[in-house]
């Protein structure tokens, strides 16, 4: 008999703030410095999704996608890559922290100082979500059409649990691979294979 998978990650909490309470984007940056320990959140109609931090498993393969997308990163030069703690403000007004991505250098070269001290105000090139035990399927594929909607040209829901990977284009349907050893970043990020093996297995 297979043994269940037990879900330990708690599910975000979201606190619905208008009318009653709308912060500028000065004040969310704010809100989010003053409590850095949670991973906060927010939608394009401003309720706030509130996440504590991850367990072990999923910490753990955040930090395998992580070094693979930087070390390729540092080879190519054309972009930079981002952590799970990076927000960015999408044109829809939401505010959201893939849990790895990458932007275009030249992109990023339109923005002030302040703007990448702050949320930098665009959608990322290329986001990953990572499926905790706690997120659900139908949650997780909502922020990655989000993300292409708001400009995103590549998009990866990596789903630990079934081993499945979600693959998202711009004017494409979602392609979702069984079990795959590997993803490939082409054309998007030319020469990035992800690992996906060392994803699967968390080594704890």
């Amino acid at each position: 008999m297979t043994e269940a998978k037990i879900r330990t990650e708690i599910p975000p909490v979201v606190l619905h703030t208008r009318p009653a309470l709308d912060m500028d984007e000065e004040q969310f940056f704010e809100f989010c410095r003053l409590n850095r320990d949670w991973r906060i959140e927010r939608t394009a109609d401003g309720d706030l999704e509130i996440m504590p931090p991850t367990g072990g498993e999923t910490g753990n393969r955040n930090l395998k996608i992580a070094l693979q997308l930087g070390q390729w990163t540092e080879r190519d030069g054309t972009g930079v890559a981002f952590d799970s703690s990076t927000g960015f403000v999408l044109p829809n007004g939401a505010t959201r922290s893939p849990d790895a991505s990458w932007v275009r250098r030249e992109r990023l070269q339109t923005l002030s100082a302040e703007q990448k001290s702050k949320f930098p105000p665009l959608s990322p090139d290329f986001v990953v979500e990572l499926r905790s035990p706690s997120d659900p399927l139908a949650t997780v594929e909502a922020k990655l059409r989000e993300y292409i909607e708001n400009g995103a040209r590549l998009g990866w829901l990596i789903d630990p649990e079934t081993r499945r990977a979600h693959i998202h284009r711009p004017n494409e349907p979602v392609q979702v691979l069984e079990d795959p050893d590997s993803l490939s970043g082409d054309p998007v990020l030319p020469g990035f294979i992800l690992d996906l093996r060392r994803i699967w297995e968390t080594g704890l």
